[in-house]
């Protein structure tokens, strides 16, 4: 997809540290702006029931997402699926403060595959145990069901991709996912045509670069 690059720069207006990613020259996620990837994480587990969760987190990035559903006490197990070895490299070392432990934590694993191929799969997103399902599965790695990091990953915001995807699903189970764009009319059709009920919601925080305020999506869809 590109050339990852992590760098940490000083925002002398705010007088803090900023962690940015960049795929070639096209920024990815800066630390300034992770409201709407914890809510990522809040709103799909809040939809869930019960104790002892199995999720999926797809894409790693800044660890934003991960660290919100590793904060629910009731998740036993996270699979965290990123593409890039190079970002897994950086939480194991260590580099991202903002989001340190999460390596560590006995509950999460980083798992390094193309969480893209995985879905579309039958074996599912556990190596060790091949068929395995999730109680959830939150994915930011694209910009917007439009917008993608790669043309391979299309397919996976199709009916037919979202139904392959919920195979993986226990029932009841939940998928969300991060977009950075209003809610589309057209991925919502898709989403109804896989999921029994389906929801965006818009997510706002505030832009300290401008003083305004931006938002972003999160789509909520259960089994």
């Amino acid at each position: 997809m590109g050339a990852i690059s992590l760098r940490r720069r000083r925002d002398p207006g705010l007088q803090v540290d900023v962690y940015e990613v960049k795929l070639d020259d096209e920024y990815l996620m800066s630390s300034l702006f992770t409201v709407a990837e914890i809510e990522l994480a809040r709103l799909g587990l809040a939809e869930l029931s019960g104790d002892e969760l199995d999720v999926v987190v797809g894409g790693l990035g800044l660890g934003y997402t991960a660290q919100a559903a590793l904060a629910d006490p009731r998740v036993r197990s996270l699979t965290v699926v990123e593409a890039l070895e190079d970002v897994i490299g950086w939480h194991r070392d260590g580099l991202l403060p903002y989001t340190a432990g999460l390596a560590a934590d006995p509950r999460c694993r980083l798992r390094h595959g193309d969480f893209f191929a995985l879905a579309a799969g039958d074996a599912g997103f556990d190596d060790t145990a091949p068929g395995r399902r999730f109680d959830a599965i939150l994915v930011d790695i694209d910009h917007t069901p439009r917008h993608l990091l790669h043309p391979s990953h299309g397919t996976f915001y199709q009916p037919a991709g979202l139904r392959r995807l919920a195979q993986h699903l226990r029932p009841a189970g939940v998928f969300a996912l991060w977009s950075d764009d209003p809610p589309e009319a057209e991925f919502m059709d898709a989403l109804t045509q896989v999921f029994p009920t389906a929801r965006a919601e818009v997510v706002a925080f505030p832009n300290p670069l401008h003083g305004g305020e931006s938002t972003n999506t999160v789509y909520v869809a259960k089994a």
